[in-house]
């Protein structure tokens, strides 16, 4: 017993558990309306699109979590207008802005002297994080949550049908730019723990695993938030005795929740099965 409990008597392991549950609830509420909305690259560019703000963050002086907001949202607005006033297909916008801001940061980084590390800006650092990250991330992830379960029915039809939503009187604009500033909010949550790159899989996979689990979206939020808090707690804990990061461990098993959830739905539609 004393070996299966080993990993909550360091404080470091703590912390890992406290901020994975932490981030799992806005990231998990979000992923239900990115994959519902078709917006998975999205997520991905505002995620790597942070690299340069927390850069230019770091060389002016002011609180890394600011530069990485104001990037994020400079990709999703600038995404926005090329898209509108362009031929050019949203995706490939996306792409090119992220992959342009990316590069950006990555020069960026690689002409400053500095001791931050940058593989824990792109990876996480899931087990040196701070009283500092963990109230950050819980005063972040507790506004998303309330205006995520404030606004779920107007978030919802806007996410199915933007054409209605705006026919039965929904502030369309500030829905659409709403829910990309609270994407960037949770990105820049989730920076801490997992990092840039794999920030991506927290915002995509609960979603997309909730979809196959059920047909009604009213369930997909409870079960999406279940699904990413045990593979959360699963990921740190196996982390401890596979010795590796947490966070691509946590990415790792909700992939095979994925798997298995796909592999369940392929079955129940197979003629002759049961149900």
């Amino acid at each position: 017993m004393d070996t299966l409990l080993q990993p909550f008597q360091f404080a470091f392991m703590n912390n890992a558990f406290a901020i994975m549950a932490i981030i799992s609830v806005p990231t998990s509420l979000l992923s239900c309306y990115l994959v519902l909305k078709g917006w998975s690259l999205m997520g991905d560019a505002i995620s790597h699109a942070v690299l340069p703000g927390v850069v230019l963050a770091y060389l002016i002086g002011i609180p890394l979590i600011v530069g990485a907001f104001v990037a994020g949202m400079a990709c999703a607005l600038a995404t926005g207008f090329l898209a509108e006033n362009s031929r050019i297909k949203q995706d490939t916008v996306m792409g090119i802005v992220f992959s342009g801001m990316f590069g950006f940061g990555i020069v960026l980084y690689t002409k400053i002297s500095t001791d931050m590390h940058l593989d824990h800006i792109l990876f996480g650092n899931m087990l040196g994080v701070g009283s500092t990250d963990l109230w950050t991330a819980g005063l972040i992830a507790a506004f998303v949550a309330v205006i995520v379960l404030a606004k779920r029915r107007d978030l919802m039809l806007h996410a199915f049908d933007p054409v209605q939503a705006q026919a039965v009187g929904l502030r369309v604009g500030w829905l659409h730019y709403g829910l990309l500033a609270l994407i960037s909010l949770t990105i820049v949550a989730t920076l801490s723990a997992v990092g840039i790159i794999l920030s991506i899989g927290l915002l995509i996979a609960p979603g997309a695993i909730a979809f196959l689990f059920t047909r009604q979206f009213a369930h997909m939020l409870p079960v999406a938030v279940m699904v990413t808090l045990c593979a959360g707690v699963l990921g740190v804990y196996a982390s401890f005795y596979l010795d590796s990061a947490p966070a691509p461990t946590i990415i790792l098993i909700l992939t095979a929740i994925f798997i298995a959830a796909f592999i369940r739905s392929s079955l129940r539609k197979r003629p002759g099965t049961l149900a």
